[in-house]
């Protein structure tokens, strides 16, 4: 029986999910498989990917054969990496205490990267948010000072029409006492 090592899609439309899978190759893709070895999720940045190295490892020593895609995420864990330092185990060359002082190295190493990754990607969204801030700022500024002249207008309007109107009231008396001053 062939075995195959390959994605098995799950999730809704537009937010794939992926369960990384060793299943017969005859299967069809989203069904019966032998054994699920992890999780890829591709819609975070970066990528989250769960694995079983060990179960992975095992697959791939009966023979088992990756997808593309599958091939690629199982590198990107360090399967394939632990995979061949076992040959190495089986021909002599290594021991099973420097496989695991090698591998834990290169898993340190990549957890370094991948923390580099995140800490630029949490940086560069800060740094845009900031843009952002600084532009509505100054949109802002801009848009009080162009309503100030006008306000001003506006409040220099509303004094002359103030004294337009105690003017005739003030001019009334006045006109009054003139007229009584007459008679």
């Amino acid at each position: 029986m062939p075995v195959k090592i390959r994605l098995q899609r799950h999730g809704k439309k537009g937010k794939p999910f992926y369960w990384v899978v060793a299943a017969d190759s005859r299967a069809k893709r989203d069904g019966k498989f032998l054994e699920k070895l992890g999780t890829y999720n591709p819609n975070t940045n970066p990528a989250s990917i769960d694995l079983d190295v060990d179960g992975s490892v095992k697959w791939l020593q009966n023979g088992a054969q990756p997808t593309d895609t599958a091939r690629a995420i199982l590198s990107y864990k360090g399967v394939l990496l632990k995979h061949h330092l076992l040959g190495g185990v089986r021909k002599g060359a290594l021991t099973e205490e420097q496989v695991e002082e090698k591998f834990n190295a290169w898993l340190q190493e990549k957890e370094a990267a991948i923390q580099a990754k995140k800490d630029g990607l949490s940086k560069a969204d800060a740094d845009a948010k900031a843009k952002a801030l600084e532009a509505e700022k100054e949109v802002n500024e801009k848009r009080i000072a162009a309503a100030l002249p006008v306000e001003e207008e506006v409040a220099e309007e509303a004094v002359e029409a103030a004294a337009e109107e105690t003017a005739p009231e003030a001019e009334a008396p006045a006109a009054e006492e003139a007229a009584k001053e007459e008679e």
